[in-house]
């Protein structure tokens, strides 16, 4: 007689546990914006909330070290002319946020360590490319300053922040509304879902789709995917019978999932946050109260549930942090901060552990905040796997470091080397001849504003005079 073998996992005992009153952020005006994106998104220094704001889109950046009340008139961060739509902290600087916004730019901030006495307004660099609202922001891996943006115009814009150029530009790839972008572990591949219910995998290099699967999911509602440590494409959608359901599938392979199951009848899209490092997904869904979580093996069934964290009220969104801003001695393998109405807490996943010491099984190497690559070596072809640092000795945050961008001057750009022969103005390129005819057109205009100031001050000067003599 067969006896079944049960599979055993270390995370099968994960306790999940909301923070106290006292560890919560309360009274936060949270925006009533439609949870589409990241309305919380978190790093071991900061937590941004996406909030109300009269005249314009802001967000609320709160030092992780303080919590509690906060103030009504605490400082935001202001500077779109329309509701912000997302915002993602940049991975290799833990002082930079990029938000996109409804008014079609993408901004990115410099966020001191200090708290700042009023708003800040000035980003260090504005993005313009997109002609619709801005929904999707995500940063690229490995690469410094490698920045994606996905808009309402169904385009994907990867921006190299750095300069403020645009690196690439894929605007022939999606036909409608773009519900989901995610980089693969070292930024050489895209996995986005779209509104014509296919689920892409793109090379944004070569502006090309490698793999496609359409209907991954049957239901009409958005569907979101993320890649897995092994490469494979975790999916979240709906049924045609509208039951949400999730899906682990084999790009190489999409004929037929990897794995399918359906979950529930609830309205609220599945939102997915891996953890590659234990290879367990997080689904929380909008209106939910609850987040489960499965782990993602190489044996069958392969999508293996194991608990599900449960509270009273429902979220309105969910930031998570990254593993290097996590408390190794409590065994934490993952804590989220939920957005409530008017408060943001965090919940803390634990393994418990009867022992102290550092747990090497729990903790593997993990995503450090240093780039393996500029920009410009990975748009030139190369790829490097993350980073890697131990958190055996806690994870230090770095001091702030300052984004330094460098636009590139257009008059330094040279025209090709030709055969030296004598050359008339003629003669001469069109940029150039453009060039110059611009330069002469400035110059003319600062000699007629000159001369007009100094007539000004001439009279002011005369009638300076007269006042005096008047006097006299």
């Amino acid at each position: 007689m067969s006896r079944r073998v049960v599979r055993q996992s270390k995370f099968r005992h994960v306790f999940g546990q909301a923070a106290k009153a006292d560890q919560a952020y309360e009274d936060i005006r949270v925006s009533k914006v439609t949870w589409d994106s990241a309305f919380c998104a978190v790093n071991p220094k900061f937590l941004a909330i996406i909030v109300e704001a009269g005249g314009g889109g802001a967000f609320i950046v709160l030092p992780l070290a303080k919590t509690g009340r906060v103030d009504k008139n605490y400082p935001l961060v202001t500077g779109h002319t329309g509701p912000v739509l997302d915002i993602d902290w940049c991975p290799h600087n833990d002082n930079v946020i990029a938000s996109a916004s409804d008014d079609t730019t993408v901004m990115v901030w410099q966020i001191p360590d200090y708290t700042p006495v009023r708003n800040i307004t000035e980003p260090v660099i504005t993005l313009e490319g997109h002609s619709k609202r801005v929904g999707i922001l995500s940063w690229h891996p490995t690469a410094r300053n490698v920045l994606l943006s996905a808009g309402g115009d169904n385009v994907i814009i990867i921006w190299n922040v750095g300069t403020g150029e645009v690196l690439l530009s894929l605007d022939d790839i999606h036909p409608d509304v773009i519900h989901s972008v995610c980089w693969n572990s070292n930024g050489s591949l895209l996995a986005t879902t779209c509104k014509d219910k296919t689920l892409r995998i793109i090379d944004p290099r070569k502006s090309q789709v490698v793999a496609e699967r359409f209907a991954a999911h049957e239901g009409m509602r958005p569907m979101r995917a993320v890649f897995t440590r092994l490469g494979h494409i975790f999916t979240t959608g709906f049924t045609r019978m509208s039951q949400r359901e999730l899906g682990l599938w084999d790009p190489n392979n999409f004929e037929e999932p990897v794995a399918l199951q359906e979950m529930d009848t609830s309205n609220g899209v599945l939102l997915p946050f891996y953890d590659p490092d234990s290879s367990i997904v997080y689904l929380c869904g909008k209106g939910d109260s609850s987040i489960r979580y499965f782990e993602i093996t190489e044996e069958p069934p392969f999508v293996h549930y194991l608990n599900t964290f449960s509270s009273k009220e429902p979220q309105r969104g969910m930031g998570f942090m990254p593993k290097r801003g996590l408390d190794v001695s409590k065994c934490e393998i993952a804590r989220f901060y939920k957005l409530h109405e008017r408060k943001c807490e965090p919940i803390i996943m634990t393994v418990p552990r009867k022992s102290d010491l550092f747990q090497d099984d729990l903790y593997p190497d993990t995503p450090g905040p240093e780039p393996a690559l500029e920009a410009d070596e990975w748009l030139s072809g190369q790829d490097a796997e993350p980073v890697l640092i131990s958190l055996k000795e806690g994870y230090v945050p770095p001091k702030h470091r300052e984004l330094r961008v460098t636009k590139r001057n257009i008059l330094d750009v040279r025209p090709p080397a030709s055969p030296r022969r004598s050359q008339s103005a003629s003669e001469a390129p069109l940029s150039q001849q453009h060039t110059l005819e611009t330069l002469l057109e400035e110059i003319k205009a600062l000699r007629e504003r000159v001369q007009a100031q100094e007539e000004r001050i001439t009279a002011l000067e005369n009638m300076l005079c007269e006042l005096v003599d008047g006097t006299d």
